[in-house]
């Protein structure tokens, strides 16, 4: 079965799922619109469950007076009056013991349903709550992210709702079976003996009213504590984004005596919490073990005088003992209640800031394709900052179209904000092809205007994900899954229908090829790097692309063309000119280019197993160079390299050219390799520590003799490494066969990016510009190949890091302005977009996006004044307003502001 012949559409859904609603500000209320049906199933099943317990607390009595002692009646027993199931005394106990267990499975089994469907219904309506906050969250003004940091919002979205989840499933259930368990016990009681019955619940009212007061103070020490651990993230955050800033300034200190005053406070509210939390414990402890002295004491004299029976005595005993939970649990729900309402308020406040987007602009698909490719008008537009200070004041403008208009002065971001519609005017109308943008949903001016900022945000994902982040508004295409698969999928489906979340597929086809002019995934790589170009960013992704790799089984085709690049790079470096600028991996020579650790798997490592820096420990390794005599050997050229590099380094400072020529051994190392030393004997080497002998066997290792030249490995030593490449492929553990990708000249090395692959050997050590030389014959190859674009697709599968931090400055920047270009927007907005770029990419991006905005909207904040020259309309924007506009040349010779800033800069 295909989704979408079961699936409903969006527009069916939009009535039931809470994505187009804002979230309830009154808690039941909230709770009664969205799970009432199962809040009614939980309160009729707490309901029935009374039966059975009243019977439950009759039997005891049953069991001791007539099991046990025979009280009035005869034996045998007529069990069902028929006359064919009689029982004896003992046949009888056992018959009301198996009964009481029964009843206690009954019992028991209601309270297992009851407790899974509140679990289920508070879990579900937490996941309705966290979705609707996070919803919240996108429509939020962006204002409101200048004073409200993520470490104040992401513990109210994850930790601080969480009890409210739990309260929720209990909300109307707990309070009616809790206290329909007090009344039958108080019903049994009152039926056994009144007097018994009232000394049961003669001290409930005077806890009913101080402890919900006692608890009252927990509770305001409670919020006290959380508004203080969300000072403490926020400030956990903040380290974590300035930890930079914070070694520049040497500011660990003050930050260090900051968070212990913080964590001071935390310590003596945590503290008072504890004081009255044991006194609220103590004092109900206290009183619930005064019922006990009432009824033995009471109860035990009326036995003495005949007046009540031991059974009643016992069932009553047991009766309140059962007492205590169902009380309990009563006050701790009216203690939770009111700290879970006031949670609730208090969260619900947060995530209402004004001027936030009404709840369907972001979901309103309209009914034909809106065209903002027209002419902007500004009517009176103004802007005032959160202090009410004026941005930007009574602005009048038309932006013709086409047009290519560049912004010079303060002031000019926010107007870019607004011709954007992430932020909003305080007053005026912006129009853009006639039509008020104030009126246009999210789903039309998120998809027709671009805006760049200087900083922009890469997300924690992959460079294509990023690149392709604007195409993708909503499931185009639906998935192919197995029917296992989509049994699964179907499940969840229905259950995130119930918890009001979106019931968009996040694994199907999101990207709109048609916005980004291609049909497929195939021809979209053609757009894609289009973009990249005329952000001057295909060269990096290519770069990227050659340093990642490729899976065999799910890219065959490309494999054989890298295959094929590396045969003609070889037939290429027959040049006599290039022959000696790489030495190629051959399985019967030693590659004098390449690490010792290299030359003896002949391969790359894969999953860790055979990292270089772990080979001396490894049992497998050991007993490979134990089956060439090397053992021995590797210690002493570790001992010699050590004692070499101590000698050469002991003066030198760590920042010296040698360190990187000798890159093995670091300037932190050095000093424990000096005390290692000092311990050693060049003559009793076998009598070092196990820890000691493999830190020396390391180095050996890593030694590459083209370049380090230490004289050690001679012609014999290297064959004994050739005879132990073949036994450690030989002796391979079965468990370790996908450890290691061997290099064969025929196949494709798994593990080793496409550039090593196609170089497949080592550049020579030495050689006069080898590398440059190299590079450009590999460029070649590629380009003949027409293997320049398969490649770029591969860097797409780059991860950048959390906000981009694999990349640069420039380069993130250089992805959001092409992930701008990529949906080809009627108006681009870029806010000194190229500011981190070096000037040569700056003025390759300027004249690249000027170029292609000729026939769109093209609105650029620049930096520099010169950079005018090539736009068609300059404005000059100075505390607010528009001082001057026109053509660069106009502006020029007319004088004013803007000649001021040309002669500035």
């Amino acid at each position: 079965m295909e989704r979408e012949d079961w699936l409903p559409s969006w527009a069916e859904l939009r009535s039931g799922a809470s994505q187009g609603s804002t979230v309830e500000k009154n808690l039941y209320r909230f709770i009664v619109k969205h799970s009432l049906k199962q809040q009614v199933i939980i309160v009729l099943l707490s309901v029935l469950s009374f039966v059975p317990y009243y019977y439950y607390l009759s039997m005891p009595k049953a069991i001791v007076n007539q099991g046990i002692e025979g009280k009035d009646i005869e034996f045998p027993v007529d069990l069902f009056g028929l006359g064919w199931f009689r029982l004896d005394h003992t046949e009888y106990l056992m018959v009301l013991c198996i009964g009481f267990l029964g009843l206690v499975l009954v019992q028991q089994g209601f309270k297992y349903a009851i407790n899974f469907f509140q679990g289920v219904a508070g879990e579900r309506m937490l996941r309705r709550l966290r979705y609707d906050l996070y919803a919240q969250i996108l429509r939020f003004p962006i204002p409101t992210f200048r004073r409200t940091s993520q470490g104040e919002i992401i513990p109210m979205v994850i930790a601080e709702v969480e009890p409210i989840g739990g309260f929720i499933g209990e909300s109307f259930a707990l309070p009616i079976f809790q206290g329909g368990m007090l009344l039958v016990i108080f019903t049994f009681l009152l039926i056994q003996n009144p007097l018994m019955a009232l000394a049961a619940v003669a001290l409930y009212p005077i806890q009913f009213y101080f402890v919900p007061r006692m608890q009252a103070k927990v509770r305001a020490l409670g919020r006290e504590r959380i508004k203080n651990q969300r000072r403490l993230s926020d400030r956990i955050g903040e380290t974590v984004s300035g930890i930079v800033e914070l070694h520049t300034h040497d500011a660990s200190n003050r930050l260090l005596a900051e968070f212990t005053r913080r964590l001071g406070v935390s310590y003596r509210i945590r503290v008072e919490i504890f004081q009255r939390k044991f006194m609220i414990k103590f004092l109900n402890n206290f009183i619930q073990q005064l019922g006990p002295f009432f009824f033995y004491s009471i109860g035990g004299y009326l036995a003495i005088k005949g007046s009540l029976d031991v059974g009643t005595v016992v069932a009553a005993v047991n009766a309140h003992k059962e007492m205590a939970a169902p009380w309990k649990e009563l006050l701790n729900h009216y203690q939770t209640r009111e700290d879970v309402k006031q949670k609730y308020d208090q969260v619900i406040s947060q995530f209402e800031p004004p001027g936030m987007r009404a709840p369907d602009d972001q979901h309103i698909e309209p009914e034909t394709p809106v065209d903002l490719g027209g002419e902007i008008k500004l009517i009176g537009v103004a802007l005032h900052d959160d202090q009410g200070q004026t941005v930007l004041d009574n602005l009048n403008l038309t932006l013709p179209w086409p047009a290519r208009v560049a912004v010079i002065g303060s002031g000019g971001d926010d107007l870019l904000q607004l011709l954007a519609r992430t932020n909003m005017p305080s007053r005026g109308k912006i129009t853009i092809n006639g039509k008020n943008i104030a009126d246009l949903p999210e789903t039309v001016t998120g998809r027709r205007l671009a805006y760049v900022s200087s900083a922009s945000y890469i997300f924690n994902a992959t460079l294509g994900e990023n690149l392709f982040f604007g195409l993708r508004h909503r499931p185009l295409k639906p998935l192919q899954r197995d029917p296992q698969a989509q049994q699964r999928y179907e499940r969840e489906y229905r259950e995130a229908l119930a918890a009001g979340n979106s019931p968009h597929d996040p694994d199907a086809d999101w990207t709109d090829y048609a916005a980004a002019g291609a049909e497929d995934q195939k021809s979209i790589l053609g757009a894609a790097i289009a973009a990249l170009q005329a952000a001057s960013f295909d060269e990096d992704v290519f770069q990227l692309g050659m340093r990642g790799t490729i899976d065999p089984n799910t890219n065959p085709e490309l494999v054989e063309k890298v295959l094929s690049a590396r045969r003609a790079f070889r037939d290429r470096l027959a040049d006599d000119a290039l022959a000696d600028l790489v030495e190629s991996w051959d399985p019967e020579r030693y590659n004098n280019n390449a690490t010792v650790a290299e030359n003896l798997m002949f391969g790359t490592a894969r999953n860790g197993i055979y990292h270089e820096d772990n080979l001396a420990h490894d049992p497998h390794i050991l007993q490979v160079l134990d089956a060439v005599g090397l053992r021995k050997r590797f210690l002493e050229i570790g001992y010699d390299v050590a004692s070499t590099m101590v000698e050469l380094f002991a003066d030198l400072p760590p920042d010296h050219e040698f360190f990187q020529q000798f890159s093995f051994i670091s300037s932190d190392d050095l000093p424990d390799y000096k005390d290692l030393l000092m311990r050693a004997k060049p003559d009793a080497l076998d009598h070092l520590s196990a820890q000691d002998k493999a830190r020396l066997m390391s180095l050996p290792f890593k030694l590459v003799l083209a370049r380090h030249r230490l004289g050690h490995f001679d012609e014999a030593e290297r064959q004994a490494i050739l005879k132990a490449r073949k036994i450690f492929a030989e002796t391979l553990p079965e468990d370790r066969r996908d450890a290691i990708a061997f290099f064969d000249p025929e196949h494709f090395t798994v593990s080793s990016s496409i550039v090593d692959n196609i170089l497949f050997g080592r550049i020579s050590y030495g050689q006069a510009q080898a590398q440059e030389k190299i590079g450009r014959v590999m460029a070649d190859v590629v380009e003949q190949l027409k293997l320049r674009e398969p490649i770029i697709a591969v860097g797409f599968q780059y991860e950048v890091g959390i906000g981009g931090a694999r990349l640069s400055a420039a380069q993130r920047q250089k992805l959001a302005i092409a992930r701008a270009l990529m949906k080809r927007p009627d108006w681009l907005m870029l806010s000194e977009a190229t500011a981190p770029m070096d000037p040569r990419s700056h003025a390759a991006v300027l004249h690249s996006i000027v170029e292609q905005c000729k026939d769109r909207g093209l609105v650029w904040l620049l930096q520099r004044p010169v950079d005018c020259e090539h736009f068609d309309l300059v404005l000059v924007i100075e505390n607010g307003v528009v001082v001057q506009s026109g053509h660069y040349a106009d502006l020029c010779e007319r004088g004013g502001r803007f000649k001021e800033l040309l002669a500035q800069a």
